[in-house]
């Protein structure tokens, strides 16, 4: 079993700066280990006790670990997101799982240095093939055309008044939203800006890198940069009443200014109070959280 290389300085505990804007949410940082062999981490999904962190090395490419005594070790298990050996979803931005319902994975290109042009793509995926064979060969069951979006895509499912949906969100700076897309319809079209896919959407802040959704709290967070590239946020959102205002209803806004890196990505693990942050940086690009409410 591969050997995770640590790179944990003595207990950080990073207070975290936060812009209070209401409820009792706080977050720390207990301390940073470094993994690699991922490219650029571009994200992190917990499934039942299995940790995939995701990244765009030579190809996209996932990689499997297990949380043991605090600390996530490689289970030698590498999946590419490659088809008959071509990179497919180069640069992965989400990973939507829910332990019964299709699986999508992201992937948004930036066509330009100024960010005003994007190709964003969701792709309908065999998930068990893909663990199992380790590539995409017959396990790419669509290909959408995220065209409904603004900058980019990353999906992940969230629910709406007792029903599944596709979130998603935008990267840039204007114009930014949150999109739910219906399950059904997006595992069946060509592109989201078909009728009926795009079922509501609501208005948020730039610099959303990832998406999380904690069911038993309906709240939504959106993992971003205070200003693009760089610098920690998590926004949690009252999610129901967000969709039903059409604008984000920031819950409490906390920013890690401590961390100058480019935050991807973030989960909570069994229960609501442990996490774990990923970012692009080469080192130190996992961080265990804790989380108070």
């Amino acid at each position: 079993m591969k050997t995770i290389q640590l790179f944990i300085p003595a207990i950080i505990l990073l207070l975290l700066t936060a812009a209070f804007v209401g409820g009792e949410v706080s977050m720390t940082v207990n301390r940073e280990t470094t993994i690699d062999s991922l490219g650029a981490c571009q994200g992190i999904s917990y499934q039942k006790g299995r940790v995939f962190l995701y990244g765009d090395r030579e190809v996209g490419m996932i990689r499997e670990y297990q949380l043991q005594h605090d600390s996530l070790v490689y289970m030698n298990k590498e999946y590419k997101l490659t088809e008959k050996g071509q990179d497919v979803i180069g640069h992965p931005t989400g990973i939507a799982f829910n332990g019964g319902n299709k699986v999508f994975i992201g992937n948004s290109v930036r066509l330009n240095p100024e960010g005003t042009q994007w190709k964003a793509v969701i792709y309908h995926v065999n998930w068990n093939g893909l663990l199992k064979t380790g590539t995409l060969d017959g396990n790419l069951l669509k290909t959408i055309d995220d065209d409904a979006c603004i900058q980019g895509t990353r999906p992940e499912y969230v629910k709406y008044k007792g029903k599944w949906y596709v979130a998603t969100a935008d990267y840039g700076n204007h114009g930014n939203e949150v999109r739910l897309y219906d399950p059904e319809k997006l595992a069946n079209c060509s592109k989201t800006s078909e009728q009926g896919v795009l079922y509501k959407k609501f208005t948020c802040t730039p610099w959303v890198q990832n998406l999380h959704w904690v069911a038993d709290k309906g709240v939504l967070i959106l993992i971003q940069n205070q200003i693009e590239g760089h610098k920690w946020r998590f926004t949690y959102v009252n999610f129901e009443a967000s969709v039903n205002s059409g604008k984000m209803q920031v819950i409490k806004q906390i920013e890690v200014n401590q961390k100058a890196d480019e935050l991807e990505g973030f989960t909570f693990l069994d229960n609501n109070n442990k996490g774990i942050a990923v970012s692009s940086a080469r080192k130190n690009n996992v961080s265990y959280t804790a989380t108070a409410w």
